[in-house]
């Protein structure tokens, strides 16, 4: 488990004094438990949930692995232990899984338009993730076959419009050059005057942002015309979602970036169902 302090923050957000509800209402009682998917989609969050749930004396049968793809009213995991504990981890639990499913799923549907129309690019997430959950957003793109793209600021160089209010696109590019020079260093760019200033001073990689499909064409032929792509890499960003995808899919496009993966998730129906294994009626 690669951060289970985070994980374990979570459910003292949720319960930082306790479940009070079922503390008071619950005894001792034992219960057997599923976690159910309620819609198709991928799956993503299994290792947290178990972690969690044992963590707090559940025993639990993961049903599925991550990055399986489930149809609606699949049982994920299954779950047997005291009832007070399983409700206290519940909402936590589901609350991962169905976010980290809903960004694998979008981020498969995205990666599978672009393999199935044999566009030859990837896609990638953003930092455009909720604060706090970059490693659980990110690590969910993975699993949904996607490239994670740089998890921070101190992860990669790449030179946006605000640093470019400040300063020359080639002299941003030499100073992270020789800041850097075992990192590649690219450029976010919006015009072909940009792309071309910024390839020609040695950026590594650009990325077109907010441009039209005519634009990035055009931008990529006069790049290539000028001898400069044969080191370059081209990134797509701005207003990416999955209706426009394959409109950018373009010769010569390496990766799409698409900040709708992490920031406009829709959870993926997840629920949990109580078996009582002493109910209460005979």
């Amino acid at each position: 488990m690669e951060d289970p302090d985070l994980l374990l923050s979570f459910i003292h957000e949720d319960a930082p004094f306790g479940d009070i509800t079922s503390d008071a209402v619950i005894g001792t009682v034992r219960c057997r438990a599923h976690i159910v998917a309620r819609e198709e989609g991928v799956i993503a969050g299994i290792e947290e949930a178990v972690f969690l749930f044992r963590h707090f004396g559940v025993d639990v049968n993961p049903l599925v692995a991550d990055g399986d793809s489930v149809r609606a009213g699949t049982a994920v995991l299954e779950l047997a232990g005291p009832a007070r504990q399983i409700l206290l981890v519940e909402r936590t639990a589901l609350n991962i899984l169905g976010r980290m499913s809903g960004i694998a799923s979008l981020t498969r549907r995205c990666v599978l338009l672009l393999s199935q129309s044999g566009r030859n690019c990837r896609i990638a997430a953003t930092r455009k993730t909720a604060p706090g959950l970059r490693k659980l957003d990110k690590k969910a793109v993975v699993i949904g076959g996607g490239d994670p793209h740089r998890f921070s600021l101190s992860d990669g160089i790449l030179i946006k419009d605000n640093h470019l209010a400040l300063v020359r696109i080639d002299d941003a590019v030499r100073a992270a050059k020789q800041a850097s020079c075992y990192r590649k260093v690219e450029v976010e760019v919006t015009t072909l005057q940009e792309a071309v200033m910024a390839a020609e001073a040695g950026a590594d990689i650009l990325m077109f942002d907010n441009m039209t499909p005519a634009q990035v064409t055009a931008a990529i032929g006069t790049l290539r015309d000028r001898g400069l792509t044969d080191r370059l890499q081209i990134e797509i960003s701005g207003g990416i979602d999955e209706g426009n995808l394959l409109s950018y899919a373009l010769p010569g496009v390496d990766l799409i970036s698409a900040g709708m993966l992490t920031h406009s998730v829709k959870n993926l129906d997840i629920s949990l169902d109580i078996v009582p294994e002493n109910p209460k009626h005979p």
